[in-house]
């Protein structure tokens, strides 16, 4: 129960109602430990002395015990499901701060569907755990307390005959709870299955359609629901089981009232009406242990889905800010990389010993085969991930000296894919700038060769652009992405094959503007086409991690090295 106290610990903002919420569930379960009370006088007095004042003290206070009850029962009602539902917005926002913070490397191992799971399901296994087990938890648990009490008061030694079971009833419960946990914590890993499954398959549904996939990708889905069905069951399986264990004890118990109960009446030891009274408490008593075994059964499932939570805020973030980290203050743009080793798995080394020097205001070229490592050196430089070995430094300053934040507000990033949101043209592009006001915007987007066609959109600057900009252009998309990166005014800017996959006159317009861009600024352009880069100030050309060449366009050349092949291959045909 580690885990639920600390679900527990997020009700400490809201405490007051929670302590109102008990006081209103504790008055409304003790109109259930009146109802019994009233028999017992029905019997002993009403019926056996015919006493009528007592039968209309009875009657009125019927009515009025249970108009309380209602004001009361409203009151638990709503202050319960107040609390659960703000606790499960707070964590849902931890959940998602965390997933802000968690660095690149979680995000490559898993799956976006896997990470929406823990928003949604497990989350609402959350809501359930805090509003309706919680609600039926201090609910049944007034009741058992309040029915024990009064049992003692009516005959200790038939209640401590009873609660011979009581022991037996939490053997039980601790042994089926065990195998509930674990059942449900594998329909909450199926769950996160059916949800990637889902999230992976939809976003991809023009390669789904354009390859006749759409029997393969049911096949897949029936498979992931199956096996989620037969976790379920299992859990159904054991879970059926606890409640009809619990009602047996239940059982026993009630057969030791009624013979002994029965023995202490015939011997004068206690009244009809006080047996009859027992027995409805012990009633009051069975059905709370039956119900608490449920919700014992759902709390053990929803424990799974905490543990799976808790189990992703324990997760340490790998790149971070030191305790004595300071803020980068406005750069200048020099860019030093001092021997620098990163390896993605700690294993294989994506990086081996690499070593460069950028000046401010430089274009700076990466070229090399696939898998080289040229975007490893483009994700070091904002700390997408930190170095194995060696360091990287702007102006001087090691970037993990420097807090992330201030870092990155500094780099401006364009990458091959451009991904938009779903909202409007002018909102997409303030993303580079929040505070931007739409004079601003309008600029950058006419900076970046993209105003024009912003304006023959169907609403213009407003035009909502749909999910991840699909509704675009691959060179629409990218000029957007740079007037983002223009608007952002970043003093480090970082291409990441911005052209590779445009055609050749959207390539044109795209790079045409990616050179306003660069101007003034220390620039590092990963290149597949080589025609992109003939003005850098220097070209590293990378292969398996290494810096095997570098100089200028003309310097490569002449070398006739890699660079020459690779300018060789892609101009041959010319």
């Amino acid at each position: 129960m580690k885990n639920y106290k600390r679900l527990l610990a997020y009700i400490k903002p809201y405490l007051g109602r929670f302590l109102l919420a008990i006081v209103c569930i504790i008055c409304a379960s003790g109109a259930n430990l009146y109802l019994p009370w009233i028999i017992k006088d029905m019997i002993d007095k009403v019926l056996a002395e015919r006493d009528m004042a007592m039968l209309n003290f009875i009657s009125v206070s019927i009515v009025v015990v249970f108009a309380i009850r209602g004001v009361f029962y409203y009151g638990q009602s709503y202050l319960v499901s107040y609390i659960g539902q703000r606790v499960v917005v707070d964590v849902r926002e931890v959940m998602f701060r965390k997933f802000q913070r968690m660095p690149m490397a979680y995000f490559d191992k898993h799956q976006t569907g896997e990470t929406m799971s823990y928003l949604t399901n497990d989350v609402g296994a959350i809501q359930s755990a805090l509003v309706d087990n919680l609600i039926e938890m201090f609910t049944e648990g007034a009741i058992l307390i309040g029915s024990i009490v009064m049992m003692f008061y009516l005959d200790w030694k038939l209640t401590l005959l009873t609660l011979i079971t009581v022991p037996l009833v939490g053997i039980s419960m601790r042994i089926f709870g065990k195998k509930i946990k674990s059942t449900s914590r594998i329909i909450q890993e199926k769950l996160a299955d059916i949800t990637s499954l889902l999230q992976e398959s939809i976003s991809s549904v023009r390669v789904v359609k354009s390859f006749v996939r759409e029997k393969y990708e049911i096949d897949r889905f029936r498979v992931e629901n199956e096996l989620n069905f037969k976790a379920t069951i299992d859990n159904v399986k054991i879970t059926s089981l606890l409640t009809p264990t619990v009602e047996f004890l239940a059982a026993v118990a009630v057969t030791f009232i009624v013979w002994f109960g029965g023995y202490e009446v015939v011997n004068g030891i206690i009244s009809a009406g006080a047996l009859v009274a027992f027995l409805t408490y012990a009633v009051n008593l069975a059905n709370p242990v039956k119900r608490l075994s449920r919700i014992y059964g759902r709390l053990q499932k929803a424990m799974a889905a905490i543990d799976r939570i808790f189990g992703v805020l324990d997760l340490p973030e790998t790149v971070n800010d030191k305790p004595n980290s300071i803020e980068l203050p406005p750069i200048k743009g020099n860019v030093s990389v001092e021997n620098v080793t990163f390896s993605y798995d700690g294993i294989h080394n994506a990086l081996e010993n690499v070593s460069f020097e950028v000046k401010p205001g430089q274009m700076i070229a990466f070229v090399g085969p696939s898998g080289a490592g040229k975007s490893t050196i483009a994700n070091l430089i904002p700390r997408f991930y930190d170095v194995t070995e060696g360091s990287i430094k702007i102006d001087g300053l090691d970037i993990r000296d420097v807090k992330v934040d201030s870092l990155r507000e500094q780099i401006g990033i364009v990458p091959q894919e451009t991904l938009l949101f779903s909202t409007t043209v002018m909102e997409n592009i303030r993303y580079g700038r929040l505070e931007a006001t739409d004079a601003e915007v309008i600029a950058a987007a006419k900076a970046a060769n993209a105003d024009k066609f912003i304006r023959e959109l169907p609403d213009g600057y407003q035009t909502k652009i749909g999910e991840r900009g699909l509704n675009l252009s691959g060179g629409q998309r990218q000029r957007m992405a740079i007037a983002r990166a223009m608007l952002k005014n970043p003093q480090i800017l970082i291409l990441d094959e911005a052209t590779s996959a445009l055609d050749t006159e959207s390539e044109k317009i795209v790079q045409s503007a990616l050179d306003d861009l660069m101007i003034g600024r220390t620039s590092f352009v990963i290149a597949h086409r080589l025609s992109t880069i003939f003005a850098a100030d220097k070209i590293f050309v990378i292969d398996k991690g290494k810096i095997c060449e570098s100089g200028t366009h003309k310097e490569l050349l002449a070398l006739g090295g890699v660079y020459s092949n690779l300018y060789n291959i892609q101009f041959s045909k010319l």
